[in-house]
């Protein structure tokens, strides 16, 4: 036997391992992007996201052929693109054996309140008057619109209170551009004082031990959900030696949240100048703000607001730089979104190290919700006092609540920190509707539990519900009614949580799946999900694991005798 015969053939010597580089992809994608062999800055990994999106939106999808072009281009492996393209549900990834997707896409919201608004049927509706080769129509998590459910999104237009007439008519038509948004432009912001607070801060008259001793004060807390005191989050990332970064979170994928889209809609302004404040209290190098991508209109306005504060000389031009989501609800986790806005999946970091130690490009990172920066302006103007003598029932402040579900008047409503939900009902909702008695309702979304009416005399605000299996979080109240069938209700939240998990702990992935098939039963075994969901609370890396369980526990513990009324038994 040879030396020859014992040494296997290279069949493909001096080639890389995969398929082919079509040159021709490779020139589509340089006409689109830009050239990467003369603006080397355009292969920065954190750009991956932005350059999908790019191809997505002159496409209306992703082919493998313009993937592994893009891998090229960015020099980086074909593996790493693909994963973060399949990641994420905004990203439609076409294998080369595939048919490609009809030119229009219909969504149908499938979240809580939409499902509660008939959009179950409305969906069935719509795939029987469709042409499946024209248009296809799909289910979408929540889309923040819950005030003005059912919700549909064609394209990038929203239809609201949608009916199967009124989603036709826009499929026929062919608008599916967003919707316009009448927004405060910076002369008017100005004209009220806008941006005082911002001139003071960079030119010595206001100090940031004054401002944080102001914010203490007025006991302003992180509003997109863990309620962390704003000036102690200043405090830690502060410590930390530089260069540090700021990144707001406007990724609000709570099933039943909206407050931070109707507050960039109203007050771009007051926002960005309150991220501005807070980016300069940690000396940032830059402000990232990163906003979830089923608000269309809203990249378009603030891409605008920037653009004013660059023409007028307050910023510098790409001090603020806005990223898109791509459908993710775990990216609201403020390590997801920081992986996220790196270029990669958005799964949640083990922790520690914290963000504040080491975030975005591995720097300390001052992350905070829209709401949040939102105040501090006003705060500074009207005075610590103002904000937290502005609560009830022993709290302190405002919040935000984005109301839905069973009352007259959904909405974002303006209320005391502390209000109860029948006070919320009543002073601010309108009532609930003729021949609906209140059964119960979810204080902060999906993962904030679900609570009896018999405990609707609780203050709604941070720390007051833990006690009785929920949180208030991002303060997303949907309200149900006698009139509303609780196995849907715990199957609908559930199933959001399995299709959103991350997929990176098995107590999550897998706990969720088992979970969702176990309240599909005819017969619910009590001790059985008690014990899956203590696993799931204990075991899982982040929050959506850790809280999926909630409403499951609550209907356990507080609606034995309704789930029996509804024909479904629980032993155990």
């Amino acid at each position: 036997m040879t030396v020859e015969t014992l040494t296997p053939k290279r069949r493909f010597r001096g080639k890389a391992r995969g398929r082919d580089l079509a040159p021709v992809a490779l020139a589509a994608l340089r006409a689109l992007l830009g050239d990467e062999r003369s603006h080397p800055e355009l292969r920065r990994r954190d750009l991956l996201i932005e350059h999908l999106h790019a191809i997505q939106d002159a496409r209306g999808h992703l082919a493998l052929a313009e993937l592994r072009a893009l891998a090229d281009y960015m020099n980086l492996p074909m593996a790493a693109v693909y994963e973060t393209a399949t990641f994420y549900a905004h990203f439609d990834v076409v294998h080369d054996d595939q048919a490609l997707p009809p030119e229009v896409t219909v969504r149908v919201c499938d979240s809580l309140s939409c499902q509660l608004a008939g959009a179950e049927a409305l969906k069935a509706e719509l795939m029987a008057g469709v042409d499946p080769e024209a248009v296809r129509v799909v289910r979408g998590p929540c889309m923040g619109r819950c005030e003005t459910a059912p919700v549909v999104e064609v394209g990038h237009h929203h239809v609201l209170y949608a009916t199967a007439e009124g989603v036709e008519a826009v499929v026929d038509t062919g608008h599916f551009h967003p919707e316009a948004i009448l927004w405060q432009r910076l002369a008017d912001y100005r004209a009220e004082g806008g941006y005082g607070l911002l001139a003071d801060c960079r030119e010595g008259r206001v100090t940031v031990e004054a401002l944080m001793q102001t914010l203490e004060a007025a006991n302003l807390r992180g509003l997109g959900g863990a309620g962390f005191p704003t000036f102690k989050k200043w405090f830690f990332v502060r410590q930390a030696a530089g260069p540090r970064y700021c990144a707001i979170n406007a990724d609000e994928g709570e099933p039943g949240t909206f407050k931070d889209r109707v507050t960039l809609e109203r007050s771009p302004h007051r926002f960005l100048e309150g991220a501005l404040v807070s980016a300069w209290a940690v000396e940032a190098e830059a402000l990232y703000i990163y906003l979830r991508d089923e608000y269309p209109g809203l990249h378009r306005v603030l891409r605008e607001a920037i653009g004013e504060l660059e023409t007028a000389g307050l910023v510098a031009p790409d001090y603020i730089i806005l990223r898109r989501g791509a459908g993710a609800y775990i990216c609201g986790e403020e390590s997801a979104m920081i992986e996220s806005l790196e270029g990669k999946p958005g799964k949640p970091r083990h922790r520690p190290p914290y963000v504040a130690q080491r975030g975005l490009f591995d720097c300390p990172t001052l992350v905070n919700n829209v709401e949040t920066v939102a105040w501090i302006p006003l705060i500074w103007e009207k005075g610590a006092n103002w904000f937290a003598g502005q609560g009830r029932h022993g709290r302190k402040g405002l919040r935000s609540f984005s109301l839905s579900g069973r009352v007259k008047r959904p909405g974002v409503h303006l209320a005391p920190a502390g209000i109860t939900l029948n006070e919320l009902i009543e002073e601010y909702g309108g009532g609930m509707p003729e021949g609906h008695r209140l059964a119960g309702y979810l204080p902060g979304g999906a993962s904030g539990g679900l609570l009896p009416a018999s405990k609707a005399d609780i203050p709604l605000d941070f720390d007051t519900l833990q006690e009785h299996g929920g949180f208030i979080g991002s303060a997303a109240v949907i309200v149900l009614s006698d009139q509303d069938d609780l196995r849907d209700v715990a199957t609908n939240l559930l199933a959001f949580f399995a299709d959103e998990s991350c997929g990176q702990c098995t107590p999550c992935r897998v706990g969720t799946e088992k979970m969702l098939s176990l309240l599909e039963r005819d017969e619910w075994q009590s001790d059985e999900l008690e014990r899956l969901s203590q696993v799931m609370m204990d075991a899982s890396i982040c929050g959506l694991g850790q809280a999926a369980p909630n409403p499951v526990l609550g209907l356990l513990k507080d609606f034995r005798g309704e789930l029996a009324a509804q024909n479904l038994i629980v032993k155990g």
